[in-house]
């Protein structure tokens, strides 16, 4: 226990000296709220910048979705993930295609915690998100209490792009905005759209 928090505050103080990662909390401040954070995703640095974020009281209780193929490909990686990060593992491959991917991140959710997602599915690599998946919409409508935080995160293509074995010195910045909500009967596509140009509003250094 003391080793993995250790850990834990390694990888935190490592990734904070190269990339920074520092939160603005532009349109919300941080609260024990339960809440799904959802962001952009360029980079596989942004799970931990995004957790990082988040005061320690919150990181207890804030468990990012993550992809099984990846983050559970190697022991260090699954347990940076499971162990440090507190990670749900998500099966993007679909092995068994009568499972729900997102049975791990209802359970959690129905604990009365909060999930970290990238809607996006994948990375991406353009300097807009790719149209977001019907995770998010999907979350939202099984769990309306919980509070949807749209989340930029800035530069982390740049400083730490596919291909790369360590992270380049560039700053990077977390910035959380105004909370949104499924409205009514608004249709799947609709809200994905809105979701997603809440995210992208947030990535002006103004805004």
């Amino acid at each position: 226990m003391i080793a993995t928090a250790l850990f834990r505050n390694a990888i935190i103080g490592i990734a904070r000296f190269l990339v920074g990662g520092h939160p603005r909390w532009v349109g919300t401040e941080p609260t024990l709220r339960q809440r799904i954070y959802f962001a952009n995703h360029s980079s596989h640095l942004d799970t931990i910048l995004l957790w990082a974020a988040l005061p320690p009281l919150l990181r207890r209780t804030t468990h990012p979705v993550a992809a099984a193929d990846y983050w559970g490909a190697t022991p260090t990686r699954r347990m940076i993930a499971l162990d440090v990060l507190g990670c749900v593992l998500i099966d993007r491959s679909r092995a068994n295609p009568a499972a729900d991917p997102l049975a791990p991140a209802n359970a959690v959710l129905e604990q009365g915690e909060s999930l970290v997602i990238f809607p996006e599915g994948t990375r991406g690599h353009a300097d807009e998100p790719a149209p977001f998946k019907a995770g998010l919409y999907n979350l939202a409508l099984a769990h309306p209490a919980a509070e949807l935080v749209p989340v930029w995160l800035d530069n982390l293509s740049r400083a730490f792009p596919k291909g790369a074995w360590l992270p380049a010195p560039i700053a990077c910045t977390v910035r959380f905005g105004t909370p949104i909500r499924v409205e009514g009967s608004e249709a799947k596509d609709a809200f994905l759209a809105r979701a997603r140009e809440a995210v992208m509003a947030l990535a002006s250094p103004a805004a």
